[in-house]
């Protein structure tokens, strides 16, 4: 088997093509994310924040976590696809419907009762997505992320084109969810036409009970894992008001930056990755550690950069009228380089089917988080909200997510070794970043100096990374011979 048809080739061209496509989209929105920010203020961002946090609500379950069983089947997809996609339909169209009668009441609750039309606007999103779920996973399944790319392009370039043309105009917080919503629609015709096949509906009952005992576990856990990482937003919405929450939303925007520009291309490739490891147990728990180890040495130093650098990245990039997010940032930040970890730990444990033992991590996780962060909210405002949810997932959530790798064959000495090491270079790289911030008053330069630190970090552990990307190709081309 030439390199270019085998397991590691194709995924690696998947994340060659899911990196880029991640880069593009994230340089472009934050480049768009700064000059809307600019344009709106944080009220009217308050108010397009509270419209989010409903939309990612409702995006966690409303395809019942079905799809996600077209990347894992251990058949030909087609055989579930139109079961799939009628499932996907229709509980997307019911879940709007809830939407839509409940955007009043929910608005309310978070102190904006004016976003109601932009929350019912927005959330249209969940149709659009249920109807894209079945050619999305057969492009993931496939490794086709150079034809996902495409259509990620023109819903992030389009949808911001058009928001920005809009809240030039002044129509404020409905702008965003206009832009949203267009390029949702045009990403949906390149997805139905980019996947293997036109799009069929169906409905097989077998298929249907297995695919629901598959997904409902999964659809339980991501409402869980919504819940867990959107909690904040609720209690920061509801008891500080949406400007507040303005604050905090843009802070969560930049820490989420790393996750998204190096975790989610991993995670579309990683789950079906793995997933073709699953008949060779030691190869796979192999694999689960060198992606690990890569994945840790590229995203934690640029975390607690982040961490680091916070008040003059904020002051320098969106003004100092967002000042107030700079104190979010350093913890979020910190967030985020666990969060990275735990999401390459949900993926390995979803394909070995842990779903039970996955929602009970995350039941745990929300049941210590909420009283943490109304405690911290209120003794702290939004930094004390930001510090609750460090604590709790450093000292309550990640030695259960230790705890099921033990259980799956991978003890916590074996993955912290591989993990550790660029922790201790990140945290480095963060100290550095606040150091220049404290002794440099001019913001570029301190700037400059925390990011030569990162640099620095990424250099020393260039080496270890390029040795576990060896052994993730030997590895991979032994058991393409066996």
């Amino acid at each position: 088997m030439g390199e270019d048809d085998s397991l590691f080739g194709k995924a690696s061209r998947a994340l060659g093509w899911s990196l880029a496509n991640t880069a593009a989209a994230r340089l472009g929105t934050l480049a768009i994310g700064i000059a809307l920010a600019r344009l709106l203020g944080p009220a009217e961002f308050g108010v397009f924040a509270v419209a989010m946090v409903a939309l990612l609500a409702v995006l966690s379950f409303n395809e019942l976590g079905v799809s996600l069983a077209i990347v894992r089947w251990p058949g030909d997809p087609k055989e579930i696809a139109p079961t799939v996609a009628t499932i996907s339909v229709v509980s997307s169209c019911l879940v709007y419907a809830g939407c839509f009668l409940g955007a009043p009441a929910f608005a309310a609750a978070m102190g904006a009762p004016g976003a109601t039309g932009v929350i019912r606007l927005l959330t249209l999103n969940v149709v659009i997505n249920g109807l894209v779920a079945v050619p999305a996973a057969l492009l993931q399944r496939g490794f086709r992320q150079d034809r996902r790319a495409l259509a990620d392009q023109v819903n992030n370039w389009g949808g911001a084109l058009v928001s920005i043309g809009l809240a030039v105009t002044g129509m404020g917080a409905l702008s965003l969810a206009v832009g949203r919503l267009a390029g949702a629609g045009a990403s949906a015709v390149l997805l139905a036409w980019a996947a293997p096949g036109p799009p069929r509906f169906g409905f097989d009952p077998a298929a249907a009970r297995a695919l629901l005992r598959f997904g409902l576990p999964l659809a339980g856990s991501s409402v869980v894992v919504f819940a867990v990482g959107s909690v904040d937003q609720l209690v920061v919405g509801h008891l500080l008001g949406p400007t507040a929450l303005g604050f905090y939303v843009l802070a969560f925007n930049l820490s989420n930056w790393p996750v998204t520009m190096f975790s989610q291309p991993v995670r579309a490739v990683a789950p079906a990755a793995f997933a073709r490891l699953q008949h060779d147990p030691p190869a796979l728990r192999r694999a689960f550690q060198s992606t690990a180890g890569l994945l840790a040495g590229l995203t934690l130093p640029v975390c607690l950069l982040l961490a680091g650098a916070a008040d003059p990245l904020i002051r320098l990039v969106y003004g100092t009228s967002w000042e107030p997010a700079a104190a979010v940032l350093l913890w979020l930040a910190v967030l985020g380089g666990l969060r990275i970890m735990f999401e390459l730990v949900y993926d390995y444990l979803v394909v070995l089917a842990r779903t039970r033992a996955l929602l009970t991590v995350q039941v745990v996780w929300l049941a210590a988080l909420v009283p943490a962060l109304v405690a911290g909210t209120r003794l702290d405002g939004l930094a004390g909200a930001a510090a609750a949810h460090v604590l709790v997932a450093a000292l309550v959530v990640l030695p259960l997510y230790l705890w099921e790798l033990r259980r799956a064959g991978i003890p916590a000495p074996r993955f912290l070794a591989r993990t550790a090491p660029p922790a201790l270079l990140a945290a480095g790289v963060g100290l550095a970043a606040w150091s220049a911030h404290v002794l440099i008053p001019a913001d570029p330069i301190a700037l400059a100096v925390a990011g030569t630190a990162a640099l620095a970090a990424l250099g020393l552990l260039l080496r270890p990374m390029r040795t576990a990307l060896h052994g993730l190709r030997t590895m991979e081309a032994a058991d393409a011979r066996a």
